[in-house]
């Protein structure tokens, strides 16, 4: 009698596997075909070759690099559970996506100034963002997720793991794996700590700084319909800025004692697709949103229950 009731239960969860795996293919797909979109339009239309298209070229770029380094895996891990991943492929991994993570924010936070000295100061805003300060600025962002990274792997995989290097996770991540290491990890913990304050208080801090100044810049715009117009050109990349430092803080910022794997699984498998969500509809603007608010609807249920299957 056990026989059949095991094969039940291995065939239910295989067909929840492969269902997932659709899902997520198809988010994946619906990513990359829509940051290559965006790349190809402002690549080919000289109206769109100004800061702030540049700023969203490059956020396109790095999220699919961000994409990249997570979703293959995740997907071949859903075919073949018991895939194992060697410790240089892991540190790979953890490498590429803290790196273009970090850069994320930091492009978010440029992102932010380039739309704060477009309201507030519009007369000399082709002066301040002129071509050789818009390269700076991107390559400082890229900079600065380079050298956090750096500190990050290093420190990690410096650290003795034990012989059961099972990771509770979609992907190498920094507290999953301190989670595995056969040593005390308190030094990593406060340099985790440190650095995700450095990538995430500090842009977000910016970030809110720009946006008072652009709403007190906004509210002493005479006209209702001038005030509209200004605020239209911020609103998206508003709403990509709170998702995306939202679900970070959230996974990064809570202490230990608070850390739940099952939860950072489930804000990790539903935060790139939202992000992804959002950032596109800061290039299409609101006709964009209402499918991408209809798929993540769609997809919420079946995110519980990957959590819950893995």
């Amino acid at each position: 009698m056990a026989k059949p009731n095991s094969t039940f239960v291995t065939d239910f969860r295989w067909q929840h596997r492969l269902a997932f795996f659709v899902v997520f293919l198809t988010l994946y797909l619906l990513t990359l075909s829509g940051n290559v979109i965006i790349m190809t339009i402002i690549r080919l239309d000289h109206h769109l070759h100004t800061p702030m298209y540049f700023f969203l070229s490059m956020l396109s770029i790095s999220e699919t690099c961000y994409t990249v380094a997570i979703i293959p895996r995740m997907l071949s891990g859903l075919l073949n559970p018991y895939q194992p991943i060697a410790i240089q492929g892991c540190a790979t991994q953890l490498f590429f996506y803290l790196t273009f993570g970090i850069n994320n924010c930091f492009l978010l936070t440029v992102m932010g100034y380039d739309r704060c000295v477009a309201i507030c100061n519009p007369l000399r805003y082709s002066v301040i963002m002129g071509k050789r300060a818009c390269v700076q600025l991107a390559s400082g962002s890229l900079g600065i997720g380079l050298g956090m990274t750096i500190v990050q792997v290093t420190s990690v995989f410096g650290l003795p793991f034990c012989d059961a290097f099972v990771i509770s996770h979609f992907f190498c991540d920094v507290r999953p794996l301190l989670k595995l290491a056969c040593t005390d990890t308190t030094v990593n913990e406060i340099i985790n700590f440190v650095v995700s304050i450095c990538v995430l208080v500090l842009p977000m801090g910016l970030v809110f700084i720009s946006y008072v100044l652009i709403i007190s810049t906004i509210l002493k715009i005479a006209s209702a319909e001038g005030r509209k117009k200004a605020f239209a050109t911020c609103a998206s990349h508003l709403i990509v800025v709170i998702i995306h430092y939202g679900c970070a803080s959230i996974i990064y910022l809570k202490p230990k004692s608070q850390s739940s794997l099952g939860q950072d699984r489930l804000i990790s498998v539903t935060y790139t697709p939202e992000e992804q969500g959002g950032q596109r509809c800061s290039a299409q603007g609101r006709g964009a949103k209402a499918p991408v608010t209809l798929m993540r609807r769609g997809c919420k249920r079946f995110f519980f229950e990957f959590i819950n299957m893995c």
